[in-house]
């Protein structure tokens, strides 16, 4: 026997080795759960939206994040998923460029907990525009659904969201 065939004949005899379980978290219970959730999905939106800060975002999601989008399709990465909002900070840097801001709808906000991983989140907001300092008009809204992963160091990351069924704002 070669020792290539050797060697696989080794690995094939060995068991299989698992990676280890992610320790399991404890999730709040409510109404504490809807409240840490309220508070880093503000946070989260304030960093998107206000203050173009690549390395506050970074931190505010997973390594692993999903982002799938009716328009945009599948970001997967968060290098990827970061690399587009710089991109996107720095056209708002021109003085005519256009400026968005988003807006929870009030009371659309359902926080629903996931035992040992997160919680799951979903709502509906509305996003305004205004180009330059022009005025800011009501120009969309879409609903969202987010889920929230608690991770070891006590910090609400954003892993997976699904922003869907975007419509001009004269829709219903």
């Amino acid at each position: 026997m070669t020792a290539p065939a050797l060697l696989l004949a080794l690995m094939l005899a060995l068991p299989a080795q698992e990676a280890p379980a992610p320790a399991a978290v404890t999730v709040p219970a409510e109404p504490a759960l809807s409240a840490a959730i309220a508070g880093r999905e503000a946070v989260l939106f304030r960093v998107m939206f206000d203050d173009c800060d690549p390395a506050a975002l970074a931190d505010l999601v997973t390594g692993d994040i999903e982002f799938y989008h009716d328009r945009g399709g599948l970001m997967s990465t968060r290098t990827a998923f970061v690399a587009d909002y710089a991109k996107g900070c720095e056209a708002k840097k021109a003085p005519d460029a256009y400026r968005s801001r988003r807006e929870l709808v009030p009371g659309s906000m359902r926080v629903y907990a996931i035992p040992g991983a997160g919680a799951v989140e979903e709502g509906t907001h509305l996003f305004y525009e205004r180009q330059g300092d022009g005025p800011e008009k009501l120009v969309g809204r879409a609903r969202f659904s987010m889920f929230w992963k608690l991770d070891a160091d006590g910090q609400w990351r954003l892993s997976r969201a699904f922003s869907i069924d975007h419509a001009a704002a004269s829709a219903e």
